[in-house]
């Protein structure tokens, strides 16, 4: 389980009585989309005729834009789960991703989601001995493309879930 018991009003948005705003949920979506997006070759080299996971971080980013619906987004999370099923490794971990990224638009706290398996990822395809080396070149990439405008925000949930969320965010 990688979200907190207890959920984060500032990961809620206002309409459901957090402090979100829309176009910070938005941007956690984006930013889930991009780091599920970096590690996407793993699944698809394992798995090249498969296009779910693909096709969760599309209706991510086209929720953003109003094109594609909660539920849509939502629904794919599940199919790219369902092809992460029977893999194991760097494919299964990215397709994990792609999952989480898609379900940030149903909650937005799953953006941590995203990045962690997106660590995991780059972890498990690092040769041997370089896994943590891998995971910290992740993990600064990915806050490298954390927007200003949400960056504190996801420095805090990384700091606040870091022991539930296999402690991937030290880099």
């Amino acid at each position: 389980m990688i979200l907190p018991r207890q959920r984060d009003p500032r990961f809620i948005t206002l309409r459901r009585g957090g402090r979100l705003q829309d176009a910070d949920h938005h941007r956690l979506a984006l930013w889930a989309a991009d780091c599920a997006q970096h590690v996407l070759p793993f699944f698809e080299a394992a798995c090249p005729d498969d296009d779910r996971p693909r096709r969760a971080i599309d209706l991510a980013r086209a929720w953003t834009r109003g094109e594609a619906t909660m539920t849509q987004a939502r629904t794919a999370a599940g199919h790219a789960n369902a092809a992460a099923r029977d893999l194991a490794g760097p494919p299964r971990y990215a397709a994990y991703a792609a999952a989480q990224a898609a379900a940030v638009a149903h909650v937005a706290a799953h953006e941590l989601g995203a990045a962690a398996y997106a660590i995991k990822a780059a972890r498990a395809a690092a040769p041997p001995g370089e896994a943590k080396a891998a995971g910290r070149r992740e993990c600064r990439w990915q806050r490298e493309r954390l927007p200003a405008a949400i960056r504190d925000l996801v420095l805090d949930d990384q700091r606040l879930r870091n022991d539930i969320c296999w402690s991937v965010f030290d880099c």
